[in-house]
């Protein structure tokens, strides 16, 4: 179900970005002619909303209740069986005996690494 959300989330933002490049600007109006930026106030007010401002508000409302419902959701969602870190293995390596530390047989590590060779002192 949560996927199928997702999606749908997807797809109304789509709609909504689709809708708005449809619908035309304030300045492409009859007034545009009379001198551009008095556009807005040749004709009055703007009049009723057009159905594809109509549609733009009822789809952001929906994909604002969906984002909600998402966010839910997800506070709500068991991410522990997709925890990646769960899935990862230590890679198994076998030293040879002569490359092991001397003192390795004597300390039993409880570490998946293998512990480090001795570095030799620098000479000057």
């Amino acid at each position: 179900m949560y996927q199928a959300l997702i999606v749908v989330h997807v797809v109304i933002a789509l709609s909504i970005v689709g809708l708005v490049l449809l619908q035309q600007g304030r300045g492409a109006d009859a007034g545009a002619g009379f001198g551009g930026g008095a556009s807005n106030s040749v004709f009055g007010a703007r009049g009723s909303a057009s159905f594809l401002s109509r549609m733009t508000g009822i789809f952001a409302a929906v994909l604002f209740s969906s984002s909600l419902l998402l966010a839910y959701l997800g506070d709500k969602h068991d991410n522990a069986k997709d925890d990646l870190m769960d899935k990862v293995t230590a890679p198994q390596t076998d030293l040879p005996p002569a490359t092991q530390a001397p003192n390795s047989a004597k300390q039993q590590s409880t570490s998946d690494l293998p512990t480090p060779a001795p570095v030799a002192p620098p000479k000057h």
